[in-house]
Order: C-alpha cells, then structure tokens, then sequence
C-alpha cells in the first residue's frame, strides 16, 4: 500500500492507543497500527524508529488527556483551590480506572522518560499540575506551609497508589461492592488533606535520647 495518509504520526498514535486498549502493550505493533491507520507497513518509521518510540507516544498522548481532565475538573472551583485539588485528584483516578491500560502503560516500565524527552514533559506537566494547586492552596490559607512538591507528592502517591489497586483489580470486595472510583478517590483524599491542613502547630514531642550502655559489673576480685 502506497503511502498516502495526510496526518500520519496522529493516526499512527490513536491506532496503536486502540490496540492498547484492546490487547495491552504486547498487542500493539508498528504494522498492526500501519494497517488500524491505513497506510502502508513501512509508513510508521518516517516517525518511529520501532515499538518502543510509538509505545511512548501513546503513554505521552495519556499523560496529555491526564492533565487535560485534571484542569477541567479543577476549573469547576475556580475561588476555592482545596476543592480544586480534590476534584484533580478524582480525576486522576477515574482517568485510571476508565483506561487501565493505557495508565499502566504510562506509569509501568515498558517506557521511560528519559530515554522519551516528549513523554517526560507530558509527565511532568501534569505533575506540575498538583505542585501548583498545592501552592494555590497555601496561599489561601487551606493547607500548611511547607515544600508544595513534596506535599503535592504525597498526594500524588496516594491517589496513583489508589488508582494501580483499582486498575489491578486489587481492592478487597468489600471496599470495591460499596465504592466506586469517584467515591474511593474523594474519601482518600478528604483524609489525606485534613492532615495537611492549615491549623495551629502541634506540640512537637520530645526527641528520643539515645539508651545509655550499661556498664558491665565488675567481677570480684580474687
């Protein structure tokens, strides 16, 4: 088949993010998105080099539509960036619990973002996402001050730990018969941000001291 297709690498992408879905990463080809897309075998490496390039693409394309449903979500609480951050993170979970396999895909090892500088802006960009709403939050007064990122990576931690339980299917029956994504992301988060809220310090407790050796008794003298 001649080569014909007029906006290939787009196509190529949503071919091979379709047998994703349908088969997981080892279903997805260079040649089965040439012939999904409807160009010719060869067409695919004018912009990947192999699977592993079109792999990346496809898990750079999620990490967009990511940050695209994260920043719709928080621009439903446009005064209050508490209930900003909640409504990311939500999203962010049913973003995973929708496309098991494309988040797999994008926070597996099948590809890294060092070796895919494309793959590692998208990454971070929705990462950047959480950092900045955590700084909003601290400015208003929500959340305690502190290391924005390393408050924005806990509660990164929590809701990727939450979303790999759900897309893994590993959630105890109970929990998973009573609560759907939605639910689970909210409740986890709620918690989470009442630990990190502003209020008044805490009395910090009193350091340990360390054990003093004991000496050894004397033995008698003879």
């Amino acid at each position: 088949m001649a080569y014909h297709h007029g906006n290939l690498r787009p196509a190529l992408v949503e071919a091979a993010t379709a047998l994703l879905d349908e088969r997981g990463p080892l279903g997805v080809t260079l040649r089965g998105a040439a012939r999904r897309a409807g160009v010719s075998q060869t067409a695919p490496y004018r912009h990947f080099p192999d699977k592993g390039a079109l792999l990346a693409a496809v898990a750079e394309g999620g990490f967009q539509r990511l940050g695209t449903a994260m920043t719709r979500a928080a621009r439903a609480h446009p005064a209050d960036p508490l209930r900003a951050l909640e409504a990311m993170a939500i999203a962010l979970v049913r973003f995973a619990a929708r496309h098991g396999a494309h988040y797999r895909l994008m926070c597996g090892p099948a590809v890294r973002g060092r070796d895919h500088p494309g793959l590692r802006r998208a990454a971070v960009a929705a990462w950047e996402l959480l950092t900045t709403t955590v700084t909003d939050c601290q400015r208003a007064g929500q959340i305690r001050p502190g290391d924005a990122a390393g408050l924005a990576f806990v509660l990164w931690s929590l809701v990727h730990g939450l979303s790999t339980l759900l897309v893994d299917e590993q959630l105890p029956p109970v929990v998973r018969q009573a609560w759907g994504p939605g639910e689970l992301a909210k409740h986890a988060t709620e918690v989470l941000l009442q630990g990190v809220a502003a209020r008044a310090p805490r009395t910090a407790p009193a350091p340990l001291s360390p054990r003093r050796r004991r000496r050894p008794a004397r033995r008698p003298r003879t």
